[in-house]
């Protein structure tokens, strides 16, 4: 089971970083008390598979101290329970600037957040990762806490979305990449082929058949391996490849649907959808 502690001062991140950790698939519970925290990871394990992945938040909301909560993570050391703790931190003018942005009930002094930054220290100095997000994006944190927790769901946590379109009816408007092959064989000038769509093999096999669609496509792959982990990284959650025709029914369809495979096979969650192929 992976078992994940989030501290941190106010206003830093902490509630964002948890709702990062849901979308990864982590069960976050919010200021659980220390005393409950061994109970809490033993009933985890009894459920044998259920809750694999597990987030708590902890901050000076429940005591001064941290020694209950020092006391549970012994307790987690005798059940041989792997942990890592991560705090979350920024600097005291952008805590204090986001407070005010925001609204939200906190004592906007600088003092007071010096004075909580003292009291969480010793959970700091147990931390196995720091984050400061003074001048972090929400899109970089998201990057930052992926890299940290994900492992091998890293790929998993973007899904790539490849859609075929037909140019005459426009571009689709929440497209990242789009790319054009309208300079390729149109199958659309055979007749056996004209009223198929780049979902029969047929036309597919006439498509590729050219060397300049293989040499189309080894490009793009050659250029999503590059760019798709930088998605990832920058914290993105999902990327939209257009790949376009005249029409949206045989050479883009032949050529997403192959793109498609390509990134299922990077291990990416992926969907393949054809915008304009029930058209008539």
């Amino acid at each position: 089971m992976q078992f994940v502690i989030v501290s941190g001062l106010s206003g830093a991140g902490k509630s964002k970083t948890a709702s990062f950790l849901e979308d990864l698939g982590f069960y976050c519970v919010d200021n659980m008390p220390a005393d409950l925290i061994p109970q809490f990871a033993q009933l985890c394990l009894a459920t044998k598979g259920r809750y694999e992945r597990v987030a708590l938040v902890t901050d000076v909301r429940g005591s001064l101290t941290f020694e209950g909560l020092f006391k549970a993570l012994d307790g987690l050391d005798q059940m041989h329970l792997t942990y890592n703790i991560l705090f979350v931190e920024a600097d005291t003018d952008v805590i204090i600037k986001r407070y005010k942005e925001t609204r939200r009930k906190h004592p906007l002094t600088r003092d007071a957040v010096e004075r909580e930054r003292a009291l969480l220290a010793p959970i700091r100095n147990r931390a196995n990762a720091i984050i400061n997000t003074s001048a972090l994006s929400t899109a970089k944190l998201r990057g930052e806490i992926i890299n940290l927790v994900a492992g091998d769901l890293k790929d998993r946590a973007m899904t790539v979305s490849v859609v075929s379109f037909g140019f005459k009816y426009g571009l689709p408007m929440d497209a990242d990449l789009v790319f054009d092959v309208r300079f390729l064989p149109n199958p659309y000038y055979i007749a056996e082929l004209k009223h198929k769509t780049g979902l029969d093999q047929e036309v597919r096999d006439f498509v590729f058949s050219y060397q300049q669609t293989k040499d189309f496509v080894t490009k793009v792959e050659d250029l999503l391996a590059f760019c798709l982990p930088s998605f990832v990284d920058e914290g993105k959650t999902n990327v939209v490849i257009a790949v376009g025709c005249t029409g949206g029914k045989h050479r883009s369809v032949s050529v997403a649907k192959e793109l498609g495979e390509f990134a299922a096979k990077r291990g990416y969650v992926t969907n393949v959808s054809h915008r304009d192929l029930g058209r008539r």
